[in-house]
């Protein structure tokens, strides 16, 4: 049997206490699109946490239906690793990172320096960027980030590079895209537009917006899509959670993506297509108001 991650672990124990703060008893019923939505996070890994709370006996997956709670948890022996202190500290990083002022190789020494944390804190921090891909530790001491700090040409490669390959996924012979998923990323679209933003809200909003993506190239049923697809998502990952662009611009990426969603169920994949080139022209044109494109 896998061990759980860090993140994982951290992920279950968001999901207990939630648990917790709803009042739910043994019986309840726990969905993993909501719990992703509430936490921020996308349902990757909101599946594999219930996966490991389902292994210690604390809920029950029922095919078809959903995942049952089987007993009504204990308060945490360490509630104090506060979910929303790890976001807003991911976001500093970024902004951190592509502002210059962190090096490609960094401590935790120095990050429990800088950002005024104790060890067990940089730690669960650094195995959160690492889960995402952002991070890897060196060999024996420190960490390495995976990426270059933001660069204009490598920006606009990359979307050079998105607009040759996205705007296709819908016209591939295989593409088939599943009505509960349109369902679900509707709904998590929707929560976005309805609720109110915040600094950390960033992480949440890049993970939605992720899984738009790579779910449109899994559909496309080509593995060489999907692949380049997901690697492109975790290649931009850390920049997009140091967002500038204003609520303004969460706005009309998400009425776009809705309205892709609208052309799929319709039926015009050709449409679809034109507006996924549009979408990502305009992604493009977009500049920093620090200039740190």
């Amino acid at each position: 049997m896998t061990a759980p991650t860090r993140l994982q672990q951290e992920i279950a124990e968001r999901i207990l206490r939630m648990v917790r703060e709803d009042g739910l008893e043994a019986g309840a019923w726990l969905n993993e699109n909501s719990a992703a939505r509430r936490l921020n996070v996308s349902r990757t890994p909101v599946r594999a946490a219930i996966d490991h709370l389902a292994r210690q006996g604390l809920v029950r997956r029922h095919p078809n239906k959903g995942v049952e709670l089987l007993s009504a948890p204990e308060a945490s022996a360490d509630p104090g690793a506060s979910a929303d202190a790890t976001e807003l500290t991911m976001v500093k990083v970024a902004q951190d990172r592509h502002g210059g002022r962190l090096p490609d190789e960094i401590s935790e020494l120095e990050l429990m320096r800088r950002y005024d944390l104790g060890r067990p804190e940089v730690q669960r921090l650094m195995a959160r960027l690492a889960d995402l891909d952002m991070v890897e530790r060196k060999r024996g001491y420190g960490w390495r980030f995976l990426h270059e700090p933001r660069d204009q040409s490598a920006h606009d490669e990359r979307y050079r590079f998105r607009l040759l390959i996205e705007p296709m996924v819908f016209l591939e012979p295989g593409f088939s895209l599943d009505q509960g998923w349109i369902d679900e990323t509707r709904v998590r679209h929707e929560q976005t537009l309805s609720q109110p933003w915040k600094e950390s809200s960033a992480i949440g909003f890049y993970e939605m917006n992720a899984d738009f993506h790579e779910g449109l190239a899994a559909a496309s049923g080509n593995r060489f899509i999907h692949s380049a697809i997901r690697r492109q998502n975790q290649m931009r990952r850390l920049s997009n959670y140091d967002w500038t662009y204003g609520y303004e611009r969460v706005v009309v990426n998400s009425r776009e993506h809705l309205q892709m969603l609208a052309t799929i169920e319709a039926g015009d994949f050709q449409l679809a297509s034109a507006l996924m080139r549009s979408h990502l022209q305009r992604a493009m044109q977009l500049r920093r108001p620090d200039g740190l494109d």
